[in-house]
């Protein structure tokens, strides 16, 4: 089913090629090219419904002033079915046009013949796409730039499976490091000081309490085995208890967050099976992989990295790119044609390396996408909230998560652009108010229910399609609620090939401002029983379109707040 958004575009498209042709024929334009037609949604409703450029890139093929063109073509339109209400060129050539209201009107039908499935268009096709996100060294329970990486993946992996992909989300545990080893170092020490063994806690350690909680847990299960033992000898037990016991509390969480993953992939077993061996071997055989002072190196400025790039070290230590290079080996390798990965914001002088090797590979660049998660800033009675991970003093996503609740904190972390610093306000996430986006959101959904439980209460009939009067929905408010939902296919659309699902934040924002506006100027249960039908089938629209966007986001749509 094509939707009317999309068939309005395209009925204007053809207006305006059949347009040019007439001003061909009458030789006011010479069209040498034919020109490409591009239709675009101006943010400002101001510039119309649609808008199109082609008369400025046409200026320098015809020899005309952009302005020119698009008087000649305006001047030759033949709006046989109607849709145009008026048009007008603006700026240096831009042409707009407003289409008639009672083609808008036609959406409502959409939304009710496609229910929760409209917007959502086929444009994956079944490819297999995977996003790896969160993937936070097993070493401490998560913090809020964690959570935010965990909300936009999450919503990612939502969107692009509601538009056809087929879509595996990944958790990466960096089990093998030097990050591990000193976990494994900071637990032994709390073990053995607990134990009255006063040994020298390590200065890159982690400080954090529950370094001391998994400590007291270890010796439930083991009493005073390795009190005084050095931890070479027990430094297996340390590392897997510690490493186990963070990966359960990071489990937990997300699971708290709404947040579930389809395979947890361990970086151990790339060593365990060779494959970093492997997958440097090949390298090498494809030419790729030379050595240098001892040390074997990755020929990534043959795909524009400013340096190449140690893989291994003169001592035989793999670098940290060797696990990746062989860990982006077995992604494609299990057959995914597009990589996502959700890194925090510190890895940027990372992305050029990791699509060397994509490249290096054999697969295209664009096979591979990162998005960058900037920082988040708590703040608490409009105070910054000091955070370090090491020191022990940071805000957990649990307490975010308890202090808020896992709708709230989602909500407010896809708010902003990835790539943008979040501003996390404990206060005003409590809020019950306007100045709470989350909120502000749920109670457009909750208001519109309780409209419907009224009219179950005094039993008014809601018209189904055939017998709504559609028509009556003639205030200025009603259109623009309209126009909104029309848009909302395209803005799908747009935000899954953009990687951006915040950008159905900016939507609901946007809807949900429409429809408080319309509530308080306007009341929907009246004395006109057609009127309140029709306004009652709008509302219905509405309240599925929010549900559809939150759904996505992986927020609730309440039925009472």
């Amino acid at each position: 089913m094509r939707l009317l958004l999309d068939s309005m575009k395209q009925t204007l498209t053809e207006i305006l090629l059949e347009a040019l042709a007439r001003a061909k024929s009458k030789g006011e334009l010479k069209l040498d090219t034919q020109p490409v037609i591009t239709l675009e949604t101006p943010k400002d409703k101001n510039h119309g419904d649609m808008s199109s450029t082609f008369a400025l890139a046409m200026a320098k093929i015809e020899g005309k002033p952009p302005r020119k063109i698009a008087e000649i073509v305006l001047a030759n339109i033949q709006d046989e079915e109607g849709i145009i209400a008026k048009t007008e060129i603006a700026g240096p050539g831009f042409i707009n046009f407003f289409l008639k209201q009672d083609r808008w009107r036609k959406t409502l039908f959409d939304i009710d013949a496609e229910a929760h499935e409209y917007g959502l268009k086929d444009i994956g096709k079944g490819e297999r796409v995977q996003v790896e996100f969160v993937s936070a060294n097993p070493t401490g329970p998560l913090h809020v730039g964690h959570g935010r990486g965990a909300a936009v993946g999450d919503a990612l992996a939502n969107l692009l499976a509601a538009v056809g992909y087929d879509v595996q989300r990944e958790f990466y545990i960096n089990d093998a490091g030097r990050q591990v080893r000193l976990l494994a170092q900071s637990l032994y020490a709390r073990y053995q000081q607990a134990l009255g063994n006063n040994v020298a806690f390590p200065e890159d350690g982690y400080h954090g309490e529950y370094i001391a909680e998994v400590a007291q847990d270890l010796i439930k299960v083991h009493g005073n085995t390795f009190l005084n033992k050095p931890l070479e000898e027990c430094a297996a037990i340390f590392t897997d208890f510690g490493k186990d016991a963070m990966l359960a509390d990071i489990r937990t969480d997300l699971e708290a967050f709404g947040v579930r993953f389809d395979v947890w992939f361990s970086e151990k077993t790339l060593l365990a099976d060779n494959s970093v061996q492997r997958s440097i071997a090949e390298l090498r055989e494809r030419g790729y992989l030379y050595d240098q002072d001892g040390a074997q190196w990755l020929r990534s400025t043959a795909f524009g990295d400013d340096k190449d790039r140690v893989v291994v070290k003169k001592d035989g230590e793999y670098t940290y790119l060797a696990s990746d290079i062989a860990y982006h080996r077995n992604k494609l390798a299990r057959g995914f044609t597009q990589l996502v990965n959700i890194w925090g914001a510190d890895h940027h002088g990372y992305i050029p390396r990791v699509q060397a090797v994509i490249q290096a590979f054999g697969h295209p660049k664009d096979s591979l996408h990162v998005l960058l998660v900037q920082l988040v800033s708590i703040l608490r009675h409009g105070q910054p909230v000091p955070m370090s991970k090491r020191a022990g003093n940071f805000v957990t996503l649990r307490d975010v998560v308890q202090d808020v609740g896992a709708d709230v904190a989602r909500y407010i972390f896809l708010t902003r652009k990835t790539d943008s610093h979040l501003d996390f306000d404990l206060d005003i996430a409590k809020e019950q108010s306007r100045e709470n986006p989350v909120y502000y959101v749920q109670y457009a959904h909750a208001r519109i229910a309780s409209v419907f439980r009224e009219v179950e209460t005094r039993n008014i009939p809601v018209p189904g399609r055939d017998a709504v009067q559609i028509d009556l929905l003639d205030v200025e408010e009603e259109q623009n609620i309209i126009k909104a939902l029309a848009k909302y296919p395209e803005m799908i659309e747009e935000a899954a090939l953009a990687y951006e699902p915040h950008r159905i934040t900016f939507f609901l924002q946007d809807l949900a401002g429409l429809l408080h506006n319309y509530y308080f100027k306007h009341r929907i249960i009246t004395e006109d029983l057609a009127r309140t039908g029709a306004r009652l089938f709008l509302m219905k629209q509405v309240k599925t379109v929010i549900q559809s966007a939150l759904k996505i986001l992986g927020v609730a749509a309440p039925e009472r707040m």
